[in-house]
């Protein structure tokens, strides 16, 4: 495994390698077995599998977790080893960003709904420096797990858009045994707390198996869920199609049921693909 710090360096690698098919794997370190999901899949559908860990400021809003996010680099490095990865990606912001560069803004309407609307900007800084890492990998395949449903979408319209010629796979969520959506921010939560947690899960779980019984309406899916999510505090809940667009009765295979709640101050997030 091969470890670049400077972007300058990881590019002029990448440009020695021919005739190989790269994948590439961006997270903000922490790495869990969602994180080990994606980078297995990669490794087993391409030549060169690469990782890159970093924390990206542009995405956090004021009064967020930045700088206490969870930072686990030594332990990384060896997850990330025994997976097998080719190329470990380890920049700084300063290397990353300059004082002074253009800007890409998220789209106007579906970059400022659902999660957009509570978080504004944030969708802007995802994109910003998801089309840097690209561009920088020159990844075919780029792996996103569909916890960040709303993200990957955003970033599926942005290499359509913008006509980057990189893949993006989706891949689906990864679950502890309890049905808890892993996440890197679980490391903030209690016992108790992630107990409290698991009606999250549970929620979608109910809602599922009535439109597998055949409900469809979404007004009496949100009402079920609410009552489930009694124990957290819910920041939203919403029904989407895959377009997200807002519908009034569920779509076989083209739905999304997204949910935010705060588990004390832990904020989580969590969906179903419908």
């Amino acid at each position: 495994m091969k470890i670049f710090t400077k972007t300058k360096n990881l590019i002029e690698y990448i440009s020695t390698i021919k005739d190989k098919k790269i994948g590439f794997v961006p997270t903000m370190g922490a790495l869990h077995n969602g994180h080990i999901s994606l980078i297995k899949r990669s490794t087993d559908e391409n030549d060169i599998t690469i990782v890159s860990i970093f924390v990206n400021p542009t995405q956090f809003l004021e009064g967020e977790d930045f700088k206490k996010y969870p930072k686990k680099i030594e332990a990384d490095k060896k997850i990330c080893s025994y997976a097998g990865i080719d190329i470990l990606f380890l920049p700084t912001a300063k290397d990353i960003y300059s004082d002074d560069e253009p800007h890409l803004l998220a789209p106007s309407i579906k970059g400022y709904i659902i999660e957009g609307y509570r978080r504004p900007g944030h969708f802007n800084g995802v994109l910003q420096v998801v089309l840097k890492l690209l561009n920088i990998t020159k990844a075919n395949n780029a792996y996103f797990g569909k916890k960040d449903a709303q993200q990957l979408y955003l970033v599926k319209k942005m290499v359509e858009s913008l006509y980057i010629r990189t893949n993006i796979v989706e891949c689906d969520i990864v679950r502890e045994e309890n049905g808890l959506a892993l996440s890197s921010r679980n490391i903030y939560l209690t016992d108790i707390e992630k107990q409290k947690a698991l009606c999250i899960s549970k929620s979608l779980k109910k809602a599922s198996a009535l439109v597998i019984n055949g409900e469809r309406n979404v007004d009496s899916l949100k009402n079920i869920i609410l009552h489930e999510l009694k124990e957290v505090r819910i920041e939203y809940i919403e029904i989407v199609n895959r377009n997200f667009e807002k519908i009034e009765k569920i779509e076989i295979n083209n739905s999304i049921i997204l949910i935010a709640v705060y588990v004390g101050a832990t904020r989580l997030i969590d969906n179903i693909w419908i």
